[in-house]
């Protein structure tokens, strides 16, 4: 039954990857980003890894894509057209090149690494091996970057903020 819902959310995952490259819409495009991420969560699911299936959800479903689609609708959702291959025919030759070096690694994937012993850590990418690794050893690491991440926030508060003169009373 694994194998069936692998299946099924690698196709998905695929079908979302191609909408992207395909769309010639960029909300559609960014729809499709969502779609691809939401399948590859649910990969890391099946792979018992929770923490980064949430991760996953939250950083890129949730904050990237919804930057990515406010950016679009700010700039305006042109359709993308051959501009960039008629105006630059090298671009052409860079994508062929890396198509060959795609299906490189894929044939390699899926031909060379099934026959080698490839082992796991047990509990790798659950939210308790994660949570323990990241309140043992990178506890102080951890705490400086929401440190940091607060003092951006309030930063970017006191910037955005607009000032205004102070109002005084009326002579009479």
């Amino acid at each position: 039954m694994e194998w069936l819902f692998f299946a099924l959310f690698a196709l998905t995952a695929l079908v979302g990857s191609v909408g992207v490259v395909l769309s010639k819409n960029a909300v559609h495009s960014a729809l499709f980003l969502l779609l691809n991420f939401v399948a590859i969560a649910l990969l890391y699911i099946l792979l018992q890894a929770q923490f980064l299936a949430m991760a996953q959800i939250l950083v890129y479903a949730g904050a990237i894509v919804v930057l990515f689609i406010f950016v679009v609708m700010l700039i305006g959702n042109d359709t993308i057209d051959d501009f960039v291959a008629r105006e630059r025919p090298i671009l052409r030759w860079i994508s062929l090149l890396l198509v060959v070096v795609f299906v490189a690694g894929v044939v390699y994937v899926s031909w060379v690494l099934p026959n080698q012993q490839i082992k796991g850590v047990p509990g790798y990418g659950s939210v308790e091996s994660i949570g323990h690794i990241l309140f043992t050893r990178y506890l102080l690491p951890f705490e400086l970057a929401s440190v940091i991440l607060l003092a951006a926030m309030i930063g970017a508060i006191i910037l955005a903020a607009k000032t205004k003169p102070p109002v005084g009373r009326p002579e009479d």
